[in-house]
Parts: C-alpha cells; structure tokens; sequence
C-alpha cells in the first residue's frame, strides 16, 4: 500500500499536468508551499501557486501538452517524493514570446516535492529549459 505522501505527491503530479492551476492543486499544498528552479523561464517564480497557476498558463500556447511518467519514488527518511517524467507538446496556440511556431518539444524534468505532515511544503523542479525553449523556436 502506498504511503499518505506518495498518494498526495501522485496526485498533485496529475492536477499540476493537466493544468488544473492553484484552484485544483492547493488540497495537496501547504497555503505558503514554496517553489524552486534553476530555470530562466521560472527564474521569478518563488511558491507552488505561482508555478501551479504558470503550468496552468503554458497549456495555452502548448494545447497538446502532455507527460509520459518515467519514475516515482518515495523517500520516508527524508519526506519528499521524487517525480521525473517527459513533457511533449507543440506551440500551436495563441502565447509564448511569438507568433506560434508549429514546433514540438521533448524535454526532461524532475520534481523533488518536500512534505510537512501530508502536504506538499516545497516543490523543486529540475529542468534545462534553454534546450526545451530553443525546440519550441522561442530561444
């Protein structure tokens, strides 16, 4: 059986994905969870509403966003629970830095999610965002 914080990180994974924002992820989240990334795109992004709700805005230009799940494991000791997976999409809607460029990206990602109790107190995305930005024409 799975772990409280294995499930609660299982399902903040899916909300945050699918883009369902702060509205659909705050259950899993402590109201000041905080946020880090050594990411440009994220570089002003400092809590888990900012990025939950930014997620939530890149499915605009990137409509057909999607993730294969590569991994999930639990950390008892320590109380995170680590989450890597793919990001497929291509900019063929309205948003990002230009007009849409009609090209798809594969990028590479980990999210290292630090729980207080049951709920999720700090997210830390691992991600090289130059190369997904230079596939999708925006670098």
């Amino acid at each position: 059986m799975a772990s409280t914080i294995t499930a609660v990180a299982r399902d903040f994974f899916a909300a945050c994905e699918a883009g369902k924002g702060w509205e659909g992820c705050r259950q899993y989240c402590k109201p000041d969870a905080t946020f880090s990334a050594q990411a440009e795109p994220l570089a002003d992004v400092w809590t888990l509403q900012q990025y939950t709700d930014w997620m939530k805005g890149m499915l605009t230009p990137l409509p057909d966003g999607r993730y294969e799940l590569k991994s999930f494991a639990t950390d008892e000791e320590r109380k995170n629970v680590c989450a890597y997976g793919v990001f497929f999409a291509t900019h063929k809607g309205p948003g990002g830095p230009c007009a849409p460029t009609g090209k798809s990206l594969k990028t590479d990602y980990v999210y290292v999610m630090e729980f207080e109790e049951d709920k999720i107190r700090h997210m830390t995305k691992i991600w090289h965002s130059g190369l997904a930005l230079k596939q999708l024409g925006w670098a």
